[in-house]
C-alpha cells in the first residue's frame, strides 16, 4: 500500500514550517520515514510551496554530523537550510523569542519547539 499524499495538495502555495526531524529522515534517508516525507521534499523542490524554519533546525541537525565528522552531511544540510531557493531559515529575534515565550506560556512547550513555531508564524 502506498503513502497517502493528499497532505501535500493542501500545502500547495503556502508558507509551511518545518522542524528539524523530517529534514534528518529526508537527508539521511531513514528507512522507516523517508517514502512519507520524500513527496514532500519533491513538491518543495517543484516550488509548490515555501518553507520557514529557524537557526534551532541548523543547530540540531549538525550535532550528530559533527559529532561523527560526516562533512559531506554537514554541508547537504547546510546547503539545503541556508541556500536553498523555497527555504528561509531565520534567526531568532525578539519578536520570536516573545512570541515563543507566549507559546511556552501558554502551552507548556520545550524552547525549541516554542521557537519552531513562533518561527513559523512569522511567515503567515
Amino acid at each position: 500500500m502506498g503513502v497517502n499524499t493528499d497532505w501535500i495538495r493542501q500545502c500547495q502555495q503556502a508558507i509551511v514550517g518545518l522542524d528539524t526531524a523530517p529534514l534528518i529522515y529526508y537527508i539521511e534517508e531513514h528507512p522507516h520515514y523517508l517514502k512519507v516525507v520524500d513527496p514532500f521534499f519533491d513538491a518543495l523542490d517543484r516550488g509548490e510551496f515555501t518553507v520557514i524554519t529557524s537557526t534551532v533546525t541548523l543547530l540540531e541537525v549538525l550535532v550528530q554530523p559533527l559529532r561523527s565528522g560526516e562533512t559531506t552531511l554537514i554541508d547537504e544540510y547546510k546547503d539545503i537550510l541556508l541556500h536553498a531557493p523555497n527555504v528561509t531559515t531565520f534567526d531568532m529575534n525578539p519578536v520570536i523569542a516573545e512570541e515563543a515565550s507566549k507559546l511556552r506560556a501558554n502551552y507548556r512547550l520545550r524552547t525549541p519547539d516554542a521557537i519552531q513555531i513562533a518561527t513559523a508564524l512569522q511567515g503567515k
